[in-house]
């Protein structure tokens, strides 16, 4: 191999194979905005054909940043959040920014050691989805000067941006599908409310029942919201049986835990029990039954999340963007006759 093709591929040599400046060139790499769409587009297509690799060291050295993206979500194995991080890989790559990848698992000793691990690598910013109420260490690295956009969770005080969805609707909305189908005594298996969007989708489910005549809800508060925790409320859910009609979950998680546990029980769904979940992940509709769910675009919010995060004048002005969640009817409801409902 001769020296010329050893050597590193530059900014410079692109910028000379298509015929542009080594500005537009950086740019591109750096701040993508600045360049239009069709002029970017042939720059990134020299660089792949050329094998040109961002050198991320070396422009942390020069101006004190990291390319890096921070990602930090609730449990990477949860389907929801696969698709969240996959919609902000999609707008990374286009700016050639690596994403660093945490779980908190929902413990906010765990987010915390993550954050602090993400500060110390200088990251461009951070993706989170918080555990902690009071978001204290996302102030305190927003303070430092760190680019922060909240996930699926809006700041109370107005201060972070945020990209979230209305999950007292969706839970609205789940409760609504059962309670007209005739169910009046509802289990409700949900997260800690000290996550932000449990204690929420609790609200949602209580305020429709609020609305409607003769109906329980009965809560039953896990401290996870993975297929485990699921298959662990189901002794609980069946302590209520026969009242006990339909059961709500907070995740799709929750519910093919509870649909496992119910089934190993010998219960029968939806001929004995009816089961609704929540984010219409990508199993929901492949299990037997097919399952009811509330659907929410988790690649959406990824993309919304990262682009407010790119974006040139992100901290000028707090956004909150807000999605309208849908209810999936399936095979997991049935409709009660008359009789069963005094």
């Amino acid at each position: 191999m001769s020296r010329s093709r050893e050597r590193r591929v530059t900014s410079v040599d692109i910028a000379r194979a298509i015929g542009v400046s080594q500005a537009t060139v950086s740019n591109t790499i750096n701040r993508p905005e600045l360049v239009a769409e069709a002029t970017r587009e042939r720059v990134l297509t020299a660089m792949d054909r050329l094998g040109y690799v961002v050198n991320g060291s070396a422009r942390t050295l020069r101006s004190g940043v990291s390319s890096t993206i921070g990602v930090l979500v609730l449990d990477v194995a949860n389907p929801f959040w696969g698709d969240v991080i996959k919609g902000v890989e999609s707008v990374a790559s286009e700016a050639a920014f690596p994403l660093l990848i945490g779980s908190s698992n929902e413990d906010p000793d765990t987010e915390s050691a993550a954050l602090s691990s993400f500060d110390s690598q200088t990251v461009r910013g951070v993706l989170a989805a918080p555990t902690d109420p009071g978001l204290r260490p996302l102030r305190q690295m927003h303070a430092r000067g760190t680019r922060v956009v909240l996930l699926d969770r809006e700041d109370p005080e107005g201060v972070l941006p945020s990209v979230s969805v209305d999950h007292a609707h969706g839970a609205a909305s789940a409760a609504r599908h059962v309670i007209e189908a005739g169910h009046r005594e509802i289990a409700f298996v949900n997260g800690s409310h000290r996550v932000a969007w449990c204690a929420s989708r609790s609200a949602g489910v209580r305020d429709a029942a609020a609305g409607a005549d003769d109906v329980r809800v009965h809560e039953i508060e896990m401290r996870g919201m993975s297929a485990e925790e699921g298959m662990r409320a189901v002794p609980r859910v069946r302590g209520l049986a026969p009242r006990v009609t339909a059961v709500l979950c907070a995740n799709d998680m929750l519910a093919l835990g509870v649909l496992k546990g119910l089934i190993a029980a010998g219960v029968r769904v939806p001929d004995d029990v009816s089961l609704v979940g929540y984010d219409d992940s990508i199993f929901a509709s492949m299990i037997s039954p097919a399952l009811t769910t509330v659907r929410q675009d988790g690649q959406e919010i990824g993309r919304r999340a990262a682009r407010l995060l790119l974006a040139d004048d992100q901290g000028r002005e707090t956004t909150r963007a807000l999605q309208r969640p849908e209810l999936v009817a399936r095979g997991s409801v049935r409709r009660l006759s008359p009789r069963r409902n005094p």
